[in-house]
């Protein structure tokens, strides 16, 4: 198990997407939420998880008035970058008070594959450990006035996406969570812990994620009843709203591509699934 982790993850740095996102795109992604809402702010938060300080990013638009409902973004496998910020950026103009989790603490980027290794191994070996610095995150975005604490949900990129799919399945008290091309192999599925509605946005073209892997984990939900959405996207290959993923799949000879189709239907899946959960 370890081993596939630790393909899975190489594959994932590999993208470079953190390092490599070049800073005009995520310009232009902030600029257009900015546009949606200029009353957009943002903050850079720290809180604990016993005694690693966690760096988080959040965002929400202060010309909304009240409560709103919350989602918790958990970053690609090469930790919380500016990526992820635009991601909370887009998902605060849509009207939610978003937050980016910070899972491997202290705000840690890894800078080459050794370093990603590192952070991420014991996460994914370690669901219990994965689970507690995401409780860290959702105490504290729970503190925020503008936090609705009965409708949460939490979206994930590659390792994310792995992550939300296993808090679900843990038992976290979710609305629901959406993986954006994770992983699927997961802690195993229990009816009595799920509580959270999934959706899962898959590249059918993802060679990393094949379809004997989607088929198990698909049985595992299908046996317990699980409510869940399975969205896949035709010729869409690993990394497939990444923007950068193009460039770093002929850079490192890697079956990866951006797929602009599959990236904005599975973005529009994302805002149908929210709205459908917390209505």
């Amino acid at each position: 198990m370890q081993t596939k982790f630790l393909i899975f993850a190489l594959i994932c740095i590999s993208l470079a997407a953190c390092n490599n996102f070049k800073e005009k795109n995520m310009e232009n992604n902030q600029q257009q939420a900015a546009m949606q809402s200029p009353a957009i702010k943002t903050a850079l938060v720290n809180y604990q998880d016993g005694s690693l300080t966690m760096n988080g990013f959040v965002a929400y638009d202060s010309a909304k008035e009240g409560k709103r409902p919350v989602v918790l973004v958990v970053h690609e496998w090469w930790g919380l970058n500016e990526y992820v910020k635009g991601r909370v950026d887009q998902l605060a103009a849509l009207g939610y008070l978003a937050m980016a989790v910070d899972m491997f603490g202290q705000g840690n980027i890894a800078n080459d594959p050794q370093q990603a290794i590192a952070l991420s191994t014991p996460l994914y070996e370690n669901p219990q450990m994965a689970k507690a610095r995401f409780d860290a995150a959702l105490q504290k975005i729970k503190t925020f006035p503008q936090a609705d604490t009965n409708k949460i949900a939490a979206i994930g990129y590659c390792f994310g996406g792995t992550q939300v799919l296993n808090m679900a399945l843990m038992g976290e008290n979710l609305s629901g969570v959406v993986s954006f091309h994770g992983g699927l192999e997961t802690v195993a599925p229990e009816k009595d812990k799920l509580k959270a509605k999934i959706l899962i946005c898959h590249g059918e073209a993802d060679s990393f994620v094949p379809a004997s892997m989607v088929a198990t984990f698909r049985k595992g939900l299908d046996s317990i009843g699980a409510q869940y959405i399975f969205k896949s996207y035709p010729d869409a290959q690993h990394a497939f709203t990444n923007p950068a993923s193009t460039m770093n799949g002929k850079k490192f000879n890697l079956p990866i591509s951006y797929n602009a189709a599959a990236d904005t239907a599975s973005w529009t899946e994302m805002r149908l699934f929210l709205e459908d959960l917390f209505t």
